[in-house]
C-alpha cells in the first residue's frame, strides 16, 4: 500500500477537506485528489464522502482512519530508527491543553520545529481528554495528578494552582476558610476530577458540586471575574486578575498540593526518538528553572 496515499487519506480526515490536506502536505489539490482515489480503488471502498464543503468521512472512512493514522506513525517510528543522531523527520502529532498550552507550551513546540526542520509538528490545543492510539498521536502534554512512570507518563515539572473567586462573591458569600466550608459554596468546575488541599501533613480531597461548568480553564477564569463563583485555576491562568485585584486567592490556608506537567505516550518499550526530545525540551524549560504558575 502507497504510504503517501496513506497519509494524505490521514491528512484530509484531519483537515475536513482536500484544500486543507494539500496546504498541510505541501502539495496541490490534484495531487491529494490522485492520491485518494488510487488508495479507495486499492482498497475496493469509498472511504471520502465529496461534498460542495469539502469531504466527509464515509462509514468505512471512519473505521479506516485511526487504523491509518496509527500505521503512519509505526513507519515513523521505523524511520527514526535508522536516522543519523540527532536528526528528526517525519510527523509528530502532540495534544495539549488548549487552556494552557498556547501561553506556555507553543515557543517550546516551536523552538523545537526551528531545530529540526524536516520533523512536520501538528499540535492539536484541546481541553478534552484524547485517546491517543486511537486517534494516532504520538504524545500528550497533560496538566495535573498523574502517576510519575518513566514507562508511559514522563515527569517534566511542577504547576501551581490555587482557589480564585472575585471580590463581590467573597463580598456577597464570605470565604471558606477549611475545604469542608466549599461544600457550601458555588464553584465553578472544569472536569469531574477531585479537588485537592493540604492540611498539615494530610491531603484533604473533595468532589464539590457546582451549576456552572465549562471544558476550558480560560471560560472557568472570566466565570470567576464575573462573581459565579471559586475556581480552582493554575496560577499562569489567573495572575494578571490577581495582579489588578480583579479575583483575590481564597482559602490560603490550604492550598492544593503542586500538580505536574507530563508527557504521556502510548505503550512501548522506548519512546521515540522524536518524543524523547520534545520530552527533554519541556524539561529544560519547566524541570529545572522557575516553578509553573
Amino acid at each position: 500500500m502507497d504510504i503517501d496515499a496513506l497519509r494524505t487519506f490521514v491528512e484530509v480526515a484531519e483537515a475536513g477537506g482536500v484544500s486543507g490536506a494539500a496546504r498541510r502536505l505541501g502539495v496541490s489539490k490534484s495531487v491529494v485528489s490522485r492520491r485518494l482515489i488510487r488508495l479507495e480503488a486499492e482498497l475496493g471502498v469509498q472511504l471520502l464522502a465529496r461534498t460542495t464543503r469539502g469531504a466527509a468521512l464515509t462509514e468505512a472512512g471512519i473505521t479506516f482512519r485511526d487504523h491509518a493514522a496509527r500505521a503512519c506513525a509505526e513507519i515513523d517510528a521505523a524511520r527514526e530508527t535508522i536516522l543519523p543522531a540527532g536528526e528528526l523527520r517525519g510527523r509528530l502529532r502532540i495534544a495539549a491543553p488548549l487552556s494552557f498550552g498556547p501561553t506556555h507550551l507553543a515557543a517550546v513546540i516551536a523552538e523545537m520545529g526551528l531545530r529540526h526542520p524536516r520533523l512536520h509538528i501538528h499540535t492539536s490545543y484541546t481541553d478534552r481528554f484524547v485517546d491517543l492510539i486511537a486517534e494516532g498521536y504520538d504524545c500528550a502534554i497533560r496538566i495535573g495528578y498523574l502517576p510519575d512512570s518513566n514507562l508511559l507518563a514522563r515527569h517534566v515539572g511542577p504547576i501551581h494552582g490555587r482557589l480564585v473567586a472575585s471580590p463581590g462573591y467573597i463580598e456577597r458569600h464570605g470565604s471558606p476558610e477549611t475545604p469542608g466550608d466549599l461544600l457550601a459554596h458555588e464553584v465553578l468546575l472544569q472536569g469531574t476530577e477531585p479537588w485537592q488541599f493540604t492540611d498539615g501533613d494530610r491531603i484533604v480531597t473533595l468532589r464539590p458540586q457546582g451549576r456552572f461548568r465549562a471544558d476550558n480553564g480560560t471560560a472557568l477564569v472570566a466565570a470567576a471575574a464575573a462573581g459565579l463563583g471559586i475556581a480552582y485555576l493554575p496560577d499562569g491562568l489567573t495572575h494578571g486578575l490577581m495582579a489588578s485585584g480583579a479575583l483575590v486567592a481564597v482559602m490560603t490556608r490550604h492550598p492544593p498540593p503542586p500538580a505536574g506537567i507530563y508527557v504521556v505516550r502510548p505503550p512501548g518499550q522506548h519512546p521515540a526518538p522524536k518524543v524523547r526530545v520534545l520530552t527533554e525540551m519541556l524539561v529544560a524549560c519547566y524541570g529545572t528553572g522557575p516553578q509553573v504558575g
